[in-house]
């Protein structure tokens, strides 16, 4: 490891006992000043750690003259011989925390002002830290999580150099492209009224990477969608993209799996694959959710058919009509109050449930819930036996369309999961989810769209069914989920021109559309395309996961807010006329004039 620089011999906390006696010289950030006594303490920072030095006057008055000036954040170069600090003075929390410094020379770089937040603040506002995001990376935690993702991706590289991939950059000046988001913009200058747009994703381009013969590819792509932030998304995003030739389902999945191990490794996990694997629609029977959180139990299960044999005319109804019916055990709260039973009520329906319904299973036996008038003592009998319903606790269901009732059960198992504190936090639960739809329905559209892209293969048993009943086409498309998150996803593409074609139909798509979305796509498949696959995982969202935050924000250098704005930069910006014009643009906003 090289440490040595023109200004510094080391890092901060590549120095130990071993060092006593030598003379070294360290540069760094003050942290502290502390005056006991007229002995001055200073805590020096860098990207390592701390180190302590020690200006006594009675030693080295101009060196304590310069400590006696210094303030929090100046930096500073010293130089001096490691010593060993009194036993009573160690300090177990710091890796330097034995050895310390009295320096014979300093040097004082730059002044610092008085900083607008206390870096060791846990309760600055998040617009104030990325504001200031080059104070804010000084924090410990900060350079700790950018330190964590830097491991991960040179784990990530070296896996898949050493896997034989070629890691091969794509444009980022693209043409818009039909993905599930909206694309930026950019104008061109030089092509009077064309744009180019900033790719949501490489797929188009590694797919043609395979056509070109290259067979294996890999890259650390940038990916930007112009959509609305949460959490665990920004505007502009990095994911490890993965395509290759002559390959089926297995063999992507053995390869990331090998990928995720050296990945989870680098950040101090040991994982075990091969992880488990779950069909889409078993993840939805089971736990409400197509990236399930395996954690805990909680799990969902049917009660169509004892509701349609009961007297209950709206729920029969709704079922007749293709609804169905999930329920969840919730294990001791029979107790709950009956504003504690609204308050729940009221959180099913604001999660899309036109309405709720229970069981009570009471601590002294009885059981109570007004839908008992529905059912027959057979009935009751059987639904509590299917629930394995004991004294205390209570069974929740609703009944509805299909989306609506798996949406509401699986947030409603996720909420008391947690609320139980049923979720191990120390657990590592990754799981494959697999045989997704091809297709799905739009009610917004109203019209049927490829549940993941247009060039996702359909499962070959099901293409007698993609013309009559192309709802139960199942597609060969995969989902790595890691604690119920959904860390990336891919499929095996298509790339017979006749099951193409196929799809586009389902899509209702002309050949004019076709034509004009992916003319030059469909071209190159008519040069020798090979089978293949591929797959993308978000390297923020994984690295977020690893360093326990719930923010990707808070491993990414330089974020944007959840307005999509960087505080710090002020953009996105107006700007002037004259710019415009050379873009042959026209701003409905006019820029301040300064």
């Amino acid at each position: 490891m090289i440490t040595k620089t023109s200004m510094k011999t080391h890092y901060n906390e590549t120095l130990s006992i071993k060092n006593i006696n030598e003379t070294v010289t360290l540069a760094g950030w003050v942290s502290a000043v502390r005056d006991l006594g007229g002995i001055i303490f200073v805590e020096l920072r860098d990207k390592t750690g701390y180190f302590q030095l020690v200006a006594d006057p009675q030693i080295n008055p101009t060196v304590h003259k310069v400590f006696s000036g210094l303030k929090d954040e100046y930096v500073i170069q010293v130089t001096g011989k490691v010593t060993k600090r009194p036993p009573e003075t160690y300090n177990a929390s710091l890796a330097t925390g034995e050895i310390e410094i009295y320096p014979e020379h300093v040097e004082i770089f730059s002044e610092a002002k008085l900083l607008p937040f206390e870096l060791s603040s846990e309760d600055t506002k998040e617009d104030i830290r990325l504001k200031y995001r080059y104070l804010d990376i000084r924090r410990p935690n900060m350079v700790k999580n950018l330190k964590l993702r830097h491991d991960i991706v040179r784990a990530i590289r070296n896996y898949m150099n050493e896997s034989d991939f070629m890691e091969i950059e794509t444009p980022i000046l693209i043409n818009t492209t039909p993905e599930g988001a909206r694309d930026y913009l950019v104008p061109s200058r030089v092509q009077e009224g064309k744009f180019y747009a900033l790719p949501q994703s490489p797929q188009i381009f590694k797919q043609l990477l395979m056509v070109g013969g290259l067979e294996k590819y890999y890259q650390i792509a940038r990916c930007f969608r112009d959509e609305d932030l949460r959490a665990d998304r920004q505007p502009e995003f990095t994911q490890v993209d993965i395509e290759m030739s002559f390959v089926n389902q297995e063999d992507i999945i053995n390869l990331t799996e090998g990928l995720l191990k050296e990945a989870f490794k680098a950040a101090g996990v040991e994982i075990n694959p091969p992880f488990e694997r779950i069909t889409w629609q078993e993840a939805m029977d089971r736990f409400g959710s197509d990236k399930p959180d395996a954690r805990f139990g909680l799990e969902l299960f049917d009660i169509s058919d004892i509701l349609l044999e009961s007297t209950f005319e709206p729920v029969k109804e709704t079922l007749k009509n293709g609804g169905i019916a999930k329920a969840i055990k919730i294990p001791g709260i029979a107790g709950y109050s009956r504003k504690e039973m609204d308050d729940v009520r009221a959180m099913a329906i604001s999660f899309g449930a036109k309405g709720l319904a229970w069981i009570t299973y009471m601590e002294d036996g009885t059981i109570k819930s007004p839908i008992l008038k529905f059912l027959t003592e057979e009935q009751i009998t059987t639904l509590q036996k299917r629930a394995d319903a004991k004294p205390g606790d209570i069974v929740f269901f609703v009944a509805d369309n299909p989306k609506t009732t798996y949406d509401v059960m699986g947030r409603f198992r996720l909420f008391f999961g947690q609320k139980l504190n049923l979720i191990d936090e120390n657990k590592h639960a990754l799981l494959w989810v697999v045989d997704f739809p091809m297709f799905e329905f739009s009610q917004e559209f109203n019209k049927v769209q490829a549940m993941h892209h247009p060039f996702t293969s359909p499962n070959l048993e099901d293409l007698d069914k993609m013309e009559t009943e192309p709802l139960k086409c199942r597609s060969i498309a995969y989902d790595i989920v890691y604690n119920g998150t959904e860390l990336g996803g891919g499929s095996v593409r298509i790339h017979s021109s006749e099951v193409q074609q196929k799809v586009f139909k389902v899509l209702g798509l002309t050949e004019e559309e076709v034509e004009q979305k992916f003319g030059f796509m469909l071209t190159a498949f008519q040069y020798g395309t090979p089978p293949h696959a591929g797959l993308a995982i978000g390297l923020d969202r994984l690295v977020a996961l690893l360093a326990k935050q719930t923010s990707i924000r808070e491993v990414i250098a330089f974020p944007k807010n959840s307005a999509a704005k960087c505080l710090m930069t002020n953009a996105p910006a107006l700007v002037s006329e004259e710019q415009l014009r050379e873009l042959h643009l026209k701003s409905t906003v006019k820029a301040p004039i300064h």
